[in-house]
């Protein structure tokens, strides 16, 4: 009797041995970082930031892989179809996993279905800026001048269903104002017609427009999240510069697709954990005005769920929608 119970042990150490290595090798060859945007995007500059530092910390050259398009959705679903095996994963923005979500008829994906949320890597704000050429210095000058004026501020933004776009449409909700929403191509354009006083306004990401703030190529009033970015201490919240309780703050994180094997999950997640905290890291996105995020997978999926409850009423509210 106490034979068979030795042998069963054996056999069983020995199956559980055999299964172990797939988790304890991974990862054994390069790993591929989809980016659901353009290069030279803010989600594409987050990436590539990133994936300098994670490679490292796992072992492997993570690579950058561009994949626009859709309105965000062809990357994120390129994702989401994958392998769960840790070797295709993706950068999701707010954009892409609490934005565009309530705008698009039929995505191709469920967002709690049919991915893992691994960790974020930042949060960041947008900045409320104008041209330098604008006789605005202050957020409580454009809101005044937008009532006694309705229609006649237009509002750039790179794009329809950009966290631009709706931080516009939240700060017109919260303020009482009518400003005309122009959509760009990209915050390229965008920014450059701010800069020519082509347009009157902008909200985009810090991480986009910070060079042209620094240099003064545009004025910026404001930063959109709930507390002042530490590239620009100088420069008040929304809220803090008279529209009490506005908050339109932005972060990205690391995604896979669903049913990746816990042991992967938590790999990635400690080596994300690492990677952000190194000097060389922190140097560059300090320099953007974002910071290090981190946090558990749980975590990062209550961010998904509670940003994607806030921006969906504002979207409706809005009606905003995308073809």
């Amino acid at each position: 009797m106490k034979r068979r119970m030795v042998g069963t042990l054996v056999v069983g150490c020995a199956l559980w041995a055999l299964s172990v290595p797939a988790f304890a090798e991974y990862p054994d060859k390069p790993i591929r970082l989809i980016v659901p945007q353009a290069a030279g995007s803010a989600t594409d500059t987050v990436a590539r930031i990133l994936a300098a530092e994670l490679g490292p910390q796992l072992g492997q050259n993570v690579i950058v892989e561009d994949r626009p398009g859709g309105a965000l959705t062809i990357g994120i679903d390129i994702v989401a179809k994958s392998a769960p095996d840790g070797y295709t994963l993706g950068v999701g923005p707010i954009g892409a996993l609490a934005i565009t979500r309530h705008m698009v008829a039929k995505l191709p994906y469920n967002i709690e279905k049919d991915l893992q949320p691994l960790a974020l890597i930042a949060r960041g704000h947008l900045l409320l800026a104008v041209s330098p050429k604008s006789e605005h210095h202050s957020v409580k000058d454009l809101v005044a001048y937008a009532k006694a004026n309705p229609g006649k501020l237009t509002n750039a933004s790179s794009s329809n269903g950009s966290p631009g776009h709706v931080g516009g449409e939240l700060f017109k909700f919260m303020t009482g104002t009518q400003i005309v929403h122009v959509p760009y191509r990209g915050g390229a354009a965008a920014t450059n017609d701010l800069i020519a006083g082509r347009v009157d306004l902008m909200f985009e990401s810090l991480n986009s427009i910070s060079p042209h703030a620094k240099s003064g190529a545009v004025r910026g009033l404001a930063v959109s999240g709930p507390r002042r970015s530490p590239a620009f201490p100088d420069t008040p919240t929304v809220a803090e510069a008279g529209v009490p309780g506005y908050d339109a703050g932005t972060w990205s994180g690391v995604i896979g697709p669903a049913g990746m094997p816990r042991p992967i999950v938590d790999k990635i997640n400690a080596a994300i954990n690492r990677a952000i905290q190194t000097p060389a890291f922190k140097a560059r996105f300090g320099a953007i005005g974002d910071e290090p995020a981190g946090g558990t997978p749980e975590d990062f999926a209550q961010t998904i769920a509670k940003d994607s409850a806030k921006w969906k009423d504002v979207v409706e509210r809005a009606n905003v929608k995308l073809d």
